[in-house]
């Protein structure tokens, strides 16, 4: 089933502004929350559709790349978002980074389940961390394993990302009971009010710790290097944003990792050039050859290739291989390789060349004629290629 546009999802503008974004959300959020419907599939589904739909739209980065790529930029095969849900949004995941988008108090107070700003959570998430990634024709054209090193947070190995010194130097928070969360009831003319709010002791988490482990201070985690190996998928594009999650910065204290964030940069080909999915190629010929045709070698995205010059052809004549450019991002469309032929004249003759041209110059076969003139106009390359391929 096809992804519904983020834009649609949210009920908002492609334009709209980032407060009006967050109303929206909150809004279905609220209406399709699972505390309100409970054992509802179909309202949970929608509630991580519009989460998936906010994370992309409240964050520049990623809504600048969702507005030039749509769907493609967040990729698949392991990218895009944290798994679990359409999209890769996990319950865990939409209540601890966008539970304050709720209110704290809201579920909390009101029907007490998993809630948005309440309840016990696990250490503070890791930050995303983004990486440049370099990838040449081939890579992009057939897609590519990379192995990389990357500099990050990593999980603390002695204390496993606990941050305590050892199991017994964590205990039950005494404030909140190890609920992660107080309740607070107040009286007010409307009758008694329960409020529920992150514990400020524990900040959440339910336990304390009394010893810090000696390795990371108390934080379960390291700055280190860690080797990653991605599965980059064919037919990437020059600043996409790909998205790998939980490969990002380690969590505090054995919260969720961050995302991982690659931007494609596409490296320049020795020969060719890029023009969408077709690459283009300029094939320089002499006069002699142009005249009485060659069989001439081209480079590819993966390799050579021969075509045939036929006699008499004409300075920036298109030729096409097909099938030999780039295949589409996540479809099987795919584009050609094209060739423009380019007539190569020399800078300096010898006499017995000049006499030679001399000659030629004034026989009628060398005489420019209607057709000579009809394929050496003024149209431009991508005209051309209209011409001979539309």
């Amino acid at each position: 089933m096809a992804k519904r546009d983020y834009y649609e999802v949210l009920g908002v503008a492609k334009g709209a502004q980032a407060d009006e974004i967050k109303k929206s959300y909150r809004k279905i959020a609220m209406q399709f929350h699972p505390d309100r419907n409970p054992g509802n599939k179909e309202a949970e589904e929608k509630f991580k559709e519009a989460a998936e739909a906010y994370d992309i739209l409240s964050t520049p980065d990623k809504r600048a790349q969702y507005d030039r790529f749509g769907h493609a930029a967040s990729g698949q095969g392991g990218f895009g978002g944290q798994g679990g849900g359409p999209g890769g949004m996990r319950m865990e995941d939409i209540f601890q980074n966008f539970g304050d988008i709720f209110g704290n108090d809201m579920f909390g107070g009101m029907f007490g389940g998993q809630g948005g700003g309440g309840g016990r959570r696990q250490g503070t998430r890791g930050a995303n961390l983004r990486i440049k990634l370099k990838m040449d024709f081939g890579e992009i054209a057939n897609g590519a394993t990379k192995k990389i090193k990357v500099k990050k947070h990593i999980t603390c190995q002695q204390c496993t990302g606990s941050g305590a010194k050892d199991k017994g130097s964590i205990q039950t928070c005494g404030s909140c009971g190890g609920s992660g969360q107080v309740r607070r009831v107040t009286n007010t003319f409307l009758g008694q009010m329960q409020t529920v709010t992150t514990c400020p002791t524990c900040s959440g988490e339910g336990s304390t710790i009394t010893q810090k482990c000696g390795n990371c201070k108390g934080e379960g985690r390291v700055y280190g290097e860690e080797t990653l190996s991605l599965e980059i998928p064919a037919g990437v594009q020059d600043g996409m944003q790909l998205s790998m999650g939980g490969k990002g910065n380690a969590g505090e204290r054995g919260g969720p990792p961050g995302d991982l964030l690659l931007l494609v940069e596409e490296e320049k080909h020795e020969h060719l050039t890029r023009r969408d999915l077709d690459v283009v190629y300029q094939l320089h010929v002499s006069f002699p050859e142009a005249v009485l045709g060659i069989q001439a070698e081209v480079p590819t995205i993966d390799g050579k290739a021969k075509i045939k010059i036929p006699a008499g052809t004409q300075s920036g004549k298109i030729f096409r291989l097909k099938g030999k450019g780039f295949p589409a991002f996540q479809s099987y469309e795919k584009g050609d390789e094209l060739i423009e032929v380019n007539i190569w004249s020399p800078q300096t003759l010898s006499n017995e060349e000049r006499d030679l041209m001399e000659k030629l110059k004034n026989s009628p076969n060398f005489k420019p004629g209607p057709d000579a003139k009809n394929e050496r106009d003024d149209k431009s390359f991508f005209d051309k290629i209209k011409d001979a391929f539309g």
